[in-house]
């Protein structure tokens, strides 16, 4: 790889960073690194900020195909890939459908729950909930999130009953759809997919321990203390069902390309849960896609090369569960 042919392989890249989302400072990064991966490469790769440049902008360009390296909305939620559909350029990860289902939490856990897998309970929140019901469905503790942000935006860990009008209002902040999710108490492990279809595979899964075990915003893209574990540690059979719990899930949302799904493994009887997947991983430093990839020999660059060959339109989608 990176060979001065790449130049012709490719033709004219866009790499699409920053955007409009609350994940804006997130994807600024993530575009910088894979930007600069590429050219170093030898790609003939240019960044281009939504945010600041319109559609008819992008269009002008003439990029032969786009590395897309924004994180939530506007980005990730099947907009931007509904609009390069529409203008001809091939695109990396998830067509417009699968973007749009997993941007979703609720309906992402709803196409899981249809496919027979393991994913933690929820139930859909307003301002006129009926708290003690959400309690005695959920249990205590449980998980209060926006359903359709990112990076734990708006995210609260609810302990007692008087906490959830203030966790709602706080998700509500980010998103007019928020949700209740049961906590599942355990290990957190992520665990990365490349490729399509059947062909699809999944990467060495990372084990996550967060200072106070709180994954938040801070201590994903910022903290010097959480810990990353990979090799995970897990035994190789234990591995194994996760990673191809990891391809189901991936499969049954019809994503292609490359993805990251989050999982739960509940300490009482090691039984693993989907949390959500992720259509476009972070990749800067603190990034666990590259980290990884790293482990099975393919470096930050070689990385960046390897999803942008898989750009592709969106002409054929292919949805698990919808077949079945």
């Amino acid at each position: 790889m990176g060979e001065p042919g790449m130049i012709k392989e490719f033709g004219r890249v866009g790499v699409l960073f920053g955007g409009r989302s609350a994940e804006r400072e997130v994807s600024l990064m993530s575009g910088a690194g894979v930007l600069q991966a590429l050219v170093s490469k030898g790609v003939d790769a240019h960044g281009f900020d939504p945010a600041e440049r319109s559609l008819a902008e992008l269009a002008a360009e003439k990029f032969e195909r786009v590395f897309i390296a924004l994180h939530g909305r506007y980005g990730e939620d099947g907009t931007l890939q509904g609009a390069l559909e529409q203008l001809g350029i091939p695109y990396t990860g998830p067509g417009v459908l699968a973007s749009s289902i997993a941007m979703d939490k609720a309906m992402t856990k709803r196409v899981w729950m249809a496919s027979a897998l393991a994913t933690p309970k929820f139930e859909m929140l307003t301002a006129q909930s009926n708290w003690d019901a959400v309690i005695a469905a959920l249990g205590l503790p449980l998980i209060v999130k926006p359903a359709h942000e990112g990076s734990t935006l708006g995210l609260t860990k609810v302990t007692q009953a008087g906490q959830l009008p203030a966790a709602f209002a706080l998700a509500a902040k980010y998103d007019s759809a928020v949700m209740a999710e049961e906590f599942i108490s355990g290990m957190e492990l992520t665990c990365p997919i490349l490729g399509y279809g059947e062909q699809a595979k999944a990467l060495p899964v990372i084990r996550i321990i967060a200072p106070d075990a709180n994954y938040d915003y801070q201590n994903k893209y910022f903290s010097n203390d959480t810990q990353y574990l990979c090799p995970c540690g897990l035994p190789a059979e234990q591995e194994r069902a996760i990673q191809e719990l990891a391809l189901a899930s991936y499969r049954a949302l019809g994503c292609r390309g490359w993805s990251r799904a989050d999982v739960m493994v509940r300490a009482a009887d090691n039984k693993p849960f989907l949390l959500e997947m992720n259509t476009s991983p972070g990749m800067t430093g603190h990034s666990l896609v590259p980290m990884s990839a790293k482990v099975t020999g393919l470096d930050y660059e070689d990385l960046c090369v390897e999803i942008l060959r898989s750009a592709a339109l969106d002409l054929t989608p292919s949805i698990d569960w919808i077949a079945r």
